[in-house]
């Protein structure tokens, strides 16, 4: 579990590409596979993208908490329910709407999930690349998208960072 800070986990590809996708922000647990009771491979890993404390929990030891207390299972078992929404609206989004919208979501959940809030809005510490993967769009397409929104004062973009100063305004651009 995120104390503090922020994280967010990837999935490898065989040809070592990064593939974000999860982002946590303070409260959010990862990890979920250590709840299982055979031996299982993790498919992704977590990383921290600020200064992060964490609560850690040993794979013996959640078993038997488990046994002991049963919410936990249940509250296991809401956080997966969580994921699935979330790759089913994933999925939905590639099928049914355009680079820009799922960029302008992208980057919406992203303010709410790993943005801090500075001066002037919600920065998020994130390259194109990486929104890129997050949107299913190439990075060109990304630059250019962020570029018009720039200009029309609904972002500011620099080196690895981003400030929404009201992120809900992507979400309301002509796309």
């Amino acid at each position: 579990m995120i104390l503090i800070g922020g994280a967010r986990s990837f999935f490898l590809t065989q040809g070592g590409q990064k593939l974000h996708m999860h982002s946590y922000p303070a409260g959010e647990m990862f990890g979920g596979m250590a709840l299982v009771s055979r031996s299982s491979d993790y498919l992704l890993s977590t990383e921290a993208v600020r200064d992060c404390h964490t609560l850690v929990w040993e794979h013996v030891r959640i078993r038997g908490l488990v046994e002991q207390y049963p919410r936990l299972l249940d509250n296991a078992l809401t956080i997966a329910s969580d994921y699935l929404n979330v790759s089913i609206a994933a999925q939905v989004a590639l099928s049914c709407h355009s680079a820009r919208q799922r960029l302008a979501e992208v980057l919406v959940n992203l303010a709410s999930g790993i943005g801090h809030r500075v001066a002037g809005g919600i920065e998020l510490m994130v390259r194109n690349e990486e929104l890129a993967v997050a949107a299913n769009i190439t990075p060109f397409t990304v630059s250019r998208v962020m570029s018009e929104w720039q200009r029309s004062g609904v972002l500011a973009k620099r080196r690895g960072k981003v400030l929404l100063p009201a992120p809900e305004r992507l979400l309301l651009q002509d796309i």
